[in-house]
């Protein structure tokens, strides 16, 4: 077992919009778990990280973006737990913030063109494949381990929830939660609001990992702001008055759409008056290191 110790309260957001229409919003913070480890990338890395130790691997190969906050997470986790390194990087050499701490961390990174990217386990076997000690970790965590991870969300969980919110990137953590509100019987609704465009795919991704049942879910596809880490200026103005008014910070890639969507929906009564409302913050914040411009 990794030994990792970490708080993540639920603590009530009382906005004006909120009282007004009798709706209680509460969140999960898990953003508060460590700075670089935070939120989801911790509950998608646990199980991973133990299947390498078991496995004896003591490197770990990994993917994502210049801004990716799995690569940052793995790098701080390897150090942390006594892996190496090492993460492909998605297009042309950068340099910055996220990836001088990866490297700070100890990772070493390969940066690679966008084709060849795009098949991560051809990738890994043309530089990997005679070694005895890589671990393969698919790009964002994705994966069936990882989703055993989220699912833990719920064990922590203490009080009764009528909806429960989570951004979804490949689905993952969408997966976790359904598993872990499906295994305590639980009666709340779970949302997944996907910060892509197309979202609809999520489902067929987090079916394939085979602990869901994607009628257990709604996505809300409207909430994208033309695709992965575009943005729109009513997002921009929303993370602002949001963060001001509630000293939580939220980032527009991911966090920002989420919980966007869970004001607009309040607002439209999708959601009705006497429901208690719980939205999962998964971390990511240093993702908006790339976008302080927009602000």
């Amino acid at each position: 077992m990794l030994d990792f110790d970490f708080y993540s309260p639920e603590e009530e957001i009382a906005l004006p919009l909120y009282k007004e229409r009798g709706v209680r919003v509460f969140v999960k913070r898990d953003d508060l778990i460590h700075p670089y480890i935070s939120g989801n990338k911790w509950r998608k890395l646990k199980y991973p990280l133990q299947q390498a130790k078991t496995d004896g691997k003591t490197l770990l190969v990994t993917f994502g973006g210049a801004w990716s906050n799995h690569l940052l997470a793995t790098a701080c986790a390897g150090a942390r737990f006594g892996f190496r390194t090492y993460g492909f990087v998605r297009g042309d050499r950068l340099d910055n913030p996220v990836l001088q701490l990866c490297q700070l961390f100890g990772m070493e990174l390969h940066f690679v063109d966008r084709e060849r990217y795009r098949d991560k386990k051809a990738l890994f076997n043309i530089y990997f494949r005679d070694s005895r000690e890589a671990y393969f970790m698919d790009e964002g965590g994705y994966g069936a381990l990882a989703a055993e991870g989220c699912s833990e969300i719920a064990n922590e969980i203490c009080d009764t929830y009528d909806h429960l919110f989570c951004a979804c990137g490949t689905g993952t953590t969408l997966a976790g939660l359904a598993k872990g509100i499906t295994t305590r019987q639980w009666k709340t609704t779970l949302h997944g609001v996907p910060v892509l465009k197309g979202g609809s795919f999520i489902l067929d991704e987090i079916a394939k990992l085979g602990i869901i049942n994607p009628a257990n879910v709604r996505l809300h596809l409207d909430y994208h702001f033309g695709g992965y880490a575009k943005t729109k200026p009513e997002l921009i103005e929303f993370i602002k008055t949001f963060t001001r008014q509630t000293s939580i910070l939220i980032e527009p890639t991911y966090t920002g759409k989420l919980f966007y969507a869970v004001h607009d929906l309040i607002a439209q009564k999708q959601i009705t008056s006497g429901s208690k409302v719980l939205v999962f913050h998964s971390g990511g914040l240093t993702g908006i290191l790339g976008m302080l411009n927009r602000f």
